[in-house]
């Protein structure tokens, strides 16, 4: 899953006519160089969650035949259900196993398909060293386990990999993943891994122009 629903406020004015999640960086949208990457992972089905200026995204993506994928979408419309709400929506359409999900508007190197969800966990984080330009980190790691706390505090990529069950008992609505996160980690049921390679948040115009630099 992608998720792609977001406004993009911090790129405005450039996200008033464009999806965040097609925003260009180095002459590619975002969201078009994650679906060929998970297509080189060998990933077959993709569902999209859309919200504002979704029907751009369907137009500009369609079927998603000239990726090699077959792509579902999610259309939240104007009532943008945050990650956790817009994943718990889609997961009529992720079906049984577990499933990998990306955020739209990072961009990186990383080969999704060298992620591992190991059985008795709920989920699986990639985290990052943090940026200079982040105040803080978000989790931590110890013996592949994801802490809440710990001496060092690496940076969520925006890269998971879930099983339907993590979201178990949650409710439909909108609502985000980092609590559920805080709760299965606490719990000791999410495995984490570190990837040190190219990945940026592509949040604000300043990091849009330093990639593009």
């Amino acid at each position: 899953m992608i998720l792609a629903a977001g406004r993009g406020e911090r790129l405005r004015p450039l996200t008033e006519e464009t999806p965040k999640s097609l925003v260009e960086v180095r002459g590619e949208p975002l969201l078009e160089r994650h679906l060929h990457a998970l297509s080189a992972a060998g990933i077959e089905r993709v569902v999209i969650n859309l919200g504002w200026l979704g029907d751009k995204v369907m137009e500009r993506i369609g079927s998603g035949r000239r990726f090699g994928l077959g792509i579902t979408y999610s259309n939240e419309g104007d009532n943008i259900l945050e990650t956790g709400g817009g994943i718990h929506r889609a997961l009529p359409m992720l079906g049984k196993d577990p499933f990998l999900v990306v955020n739209a508007d990072i961009y990186t190197d990383m080969a999704f398909s060298n992620i591992a969800l190991e059985e008795s966990d709920l989920a699986h984080l990639v985290l990052v060293p943090t940026p200079p330009d982040k105040d803080a980190g978000d989790f931590s790691l110890s013996g592949g386990r994801v802490r809440n706390a710990g001496d060092e505090l690496l940076t969520f990529s925006g890269v998971s990999v879930y099983r339907p069950e993590f979201f178990a008992g949650c409710s439909a609505g909108r609502f985000s993943v980092v609590p559920l996160l805080r709760r299965a980690a606490d719990a000791d049921r999410i495995g984490g891994s570190v990837y040190a390679g190219l990945w940026r948040d592509v949040g604000t115009p300043a990091r849009l122009a330093e990639l593009n630099a």
